[in-house]
Formats: C-alpha cells, sequence, structure tokens
C-alpha cells in the first residue's frame, strides 16, 4: 500500500512539473519569446504567405520552424533527464541533486518574474558567452533565413532551439530534476507547445501589435513565473519528481 501511494505521489508530482514548465512558457513567451524569437518568425511569413496562398493563420503557423524548435528542446530534454537518471543510478542519495536541479530552475524562473517586474535589471554585457552564441546562432541562421521551403524552416528552429534563454536554462533544470530522460523529454515537449502560440500570434498580427502588449504580457506573466517558481520549490523541498 505504501509503494502504491509514493508511485501515485510520484505520478502527481510528474504531472504537476510538466503543467508548471507549460504554464510557465505560456506566460514567459508572451512578454519574452515574442520578442526574442519574434524577428525570426517574420522574417518567413512573407513566404510562407506566397507559399501557401496567404492565409494569415497558416502564414504565421510555420509549422516547419516550430516542429525544429520541438525537435531540440525535446532532444535537450532527454539529455537533462538522462543526467538526472545518471546521478540517480550511479550516486547514493542522488536524490538531493535532482532537488537542486528543480531549486536551480525555480531560481531561475524567480529571476525572469523580478526581471519582468522591472526589479531586476536586464543583463547588459554583450562580450558573454550567451551572446557570443547569439551571435553564432544568427551567423548560422541568416542563409536559412533567404531559402523559402520546409526544410529550411525545419532547420532554422532546431538551430534557434539553442538560442540562450533564461526561461530554457529554468525548463532545462527543471528537466534535470524530474531524474528521467523520458520524464525530461516530455517535460520539454509540453514547454515547447506552450511557447507556440505567442509566436504564431506574432506571425499573423505582427510585430506591432506584440509589442504594443508587450507591457501588459510582462505585468501578467511575471506573477505567473513567480507562483511555477514556488511550486517547483515546492517539488524541490518535498523531493518531488
Amino acid at each position: 500500500m505504501d509503494h502504491s501511494a509514493h508511485l501515485l505521489s510520484q505520478s502527481v508530482s510528474e504531472i504537476g512539473l510538466i503543467l508548471s514548465l507549460f504554464t510557465v512558457g505560456l506566460a514567459g513567451s508572451i512578454a519574452h519569446c515574442a520578442a526574442m524569437c519574434g524577428p525570426f518568425v517574420l522574417a518567413q511569413v512573407p513566404a510562407a504567405g506566397s507559399a501557401v496562398g496567404g492565409p494569415v493563420l497558416m502564414r504565421g503557423a510555420l509549422v516547419p520552424y516550430h516542429l525544429g524548435r520541438a525537435t531540440t528542446y525535446i532532444l535537450l530534454g532527454v539529455v537533462a533527464g538522462g543526467l538526472g537518471a545518471g546521478l540517480v543510478g550511479t550516486f547514493p542519495g542522488a536524490h538531493v541533486p535532482l532537488r537542486a536541479f528543480l531549486m536551480v530552475g525555480a531560481v531561475l524562473f524567480l529571476v525572469q518574474a523580478l526581471k519582468g517586474l522591472g526589479l531586476l535589471p536586464a543583463a547588459s554585457d554583450k562580450r558573454g558567452l550567451a551572446s557570443s552564441a547569439g551571435a553564432f546562432l544568427a551567423r548560422v541562421s541568416r542563409p536559412l533565413l533567404l531559402r523559402h521551403d520546409g526544410i529550411a524552416s525545419y532547420a532554422l528552429g532546431v538551430a534557434l532551439g539553442f538560442l540562450p534563454c533564461g526561461l530554457l536554462y529554468g525548463a532545462l533544470a527543471a528537466a534535470a530534476g524530474t531524474g528521467s530522460a523520458l520524464m525530461g523529454a516530455l517535460a520539454m515537449a509540453a514547454f515547447t507547445a506552450s511557447t507556440v502560440p505567442a509566436l504564431i500570434a506574432v506571425g499573423c498580427v505582427g510585430a506591432g501589435i506584440a509589442q504594443r502588449w508587450r507591457a501588459l504580457a510582462r505585468t501578467l506573466a511575471a506573477p505567473l513565473q513567480a507562483i511555477n517558481a514556488v511550486v517547483l520549490m515546492v517539488f524541490a523541498i518535498g523531493g518531488a519528481a
């Protein structure tokens, strides 16, 4: 009976973690992903429109691009979850570092929330590793933007899935905290799905509307990110995942 109760508790925790990543991705993508990835989406919209006859929703959907992002995020989730699983299988008491992964994810989400509220300054160091990685990915992506086909769009999504992002780091830390490659993949699949609607909206209505709503989006997103940070902290303290 105790074993069954433990399995039930673990399942509830895993579902809760997946829902938490979905919510934080949905909230964060409105204020963060739309601005960071929006230009890449808009650069593909005219070509997508000419390829399919121009329906607004089809132009903004960019299915191959989002599938490419999903491929990268899910594979990163497999690696992160596999890392957690390796720790559990190798070291006695490895649930402690798993809790630490969840706590790191919570802290990163909390930092994003505080930045959204203007309580923490945005990073300004343009010489850092993250900035260098972003510049490299921009160079890699440029020729893909000049090609107007589904394969190029998919490849662009795969490449930009590695774009440095605080939300992504937090999600991967949480995925590692699951201690399972499968759960890490599912967690990142949920995170990916939650970032798609905001980018579709940018593709459909353009950057002007997105910028107009960005301040409001940040105000609404920050509390949701903070709540999810608390949820992950509860999981970490309670030994979830």
